[in-house]
């Protein structure tokens, strides 16, 4: 195999992001990814550090995905329908790009800052949208949890087939969050 021309951290990454899409997380190796870009394994180490330099890029590149996801659903929106967009934008991403949305889900290494600043932005972003409610500070943080853990639960059972029966996906997905856009509405008024 020859080197290909044009490859760069980018591409390298652009393309791991495609095959964990497509073949799963398990399924990501120097080799693989070198076998689908045409080049000899070697050649990558000229653009990451290896396997584990490669997951820590990917991890990186699918945060910024799903955060510019999320920033340009919720433009122009508040309160619930900024939520129902947030939570859309979450959903959409694990269908879309079902390995990189699973590499987002998993808490920061506490000793890499910058992936410690990506996750803090994204969470960031989830206390903008819940802050008209005016949540205590430990109160946003269970909200942030709790809707997270809609989210990521709901799309665990989709994905996984755990939903049956003959009722609309979508509408219980949105009557889900609508029950929880009302706990938050019913937690500022008391």
């Amino acid at each position: 195999m020859s080197r290909r021309a044009g490859l760069d951290q980018l591409s390298v990454v652009e393309a791991a992001a495609r095959l964990i899409d497509e073949e799963g997380i398990e399924q990501l190796s120097l080799g693989r990814l070198a076998e689908k870009l045409g080049v000899r394994t070697p050649s990558l180490y000229n653009h990451v550090a290896g396997l584990p330099g490669l997951k820590h890029e990917l991890v990186l590149y699918s945060l910024r995905d799903l955060l510019t996801r999320i920033l340009h659903a919720i433009v122009g929106k508040s309160k619930g329908e900024a939520i129902i967009a947030l939570a859309d934008a979450y959903r959409e991403y694990a269908r879309i790009a079902p390995g990189r949305y699973l590499l987002t889900q998993q808490a920061p290494d506490p000793n890499d800052q910058e992936w410690q600043a990506m996750g803090h932005q994204l969470v960031q972003v989830i206390q903008r949208v819940l802050a008209p409610y005016q949540l205590k500070a430990e109160d946003a943080i269970h909200a942030i949890r709790g809707l997270r853990s809609i989210v990521h639960g709901f799309i665990t059972l989709e994905v996984n087939g755990g939903f049956g029966m003959p009722i609309d996906r979508e509408d219980s997905f949105h009557w889900l969050i609508t029950m929880f856009i009302a706990s938050l509405e019913s937690t500022n008024r008391g």
